[in-house]
């Protein structure tokens, strides 16, 4: 039996649709959520996401966002998304480099907090597209 999930970015509504299974990363750690589910509000943290859809499963790398689910309905509010096959390996390996450059400069001018992020983003959407490019029928 499949619930409403809907997921908006600060821009547009990313995805609407029913869905089998949800699987997200929140700062309580991993966390799947079915039809039914219990309803909770929960911040989510930067890392891989996978959706069941009729017996195939997809991939996303998910930025921090929000995570409300209700009587079958799960809405996501996500600071950024992107399905594994989305994923511009090149520009992903860019930000990495660049965020390395940054925490291993010295200076008073680096934001630490805000490279290590962006390191972190980097990272997950490497292993996302590295992973998980092709849906699959689990």
């Amino acid at each position: 039996m499949a619930f409403l999930v809907k997921i908006f970015t600060s821009k547009k509504k990313y995805f609407e649709g029913q869905v089998d299974l949800l699987s997200v990363y929140t700062q309580a750690g991993q966390l799947g959520i079915l039809t039914n589910h219990t309803p909770l509000v929960s911040i989510l943290t930067i890392g891989p996401m996978h959706m069941k859809i009729n017996k195939k499963t997809f991939y996303y790398a998910v930025s921090k966002g929000v995570l409300t689910v209700k009587k079958n309905e799960t809405v996501l509010l996500v600071d950024a998304i992107e399905k594994s096959d989305e994923i511009d390996l090149a520009r992903a390996k860019e930000a990495l480099e660049r965020a390395e450059k940054r925490l291993s400069t010295k200076t008073k001018d680096i934001d630490v907090l805000r490279a290590r992020i962006a390191l972190e983003r980097a990272k997950n959407r490497l292993r996302v597209a590295k992973e998980f490019n092709e849906p699959n029928t689990n």
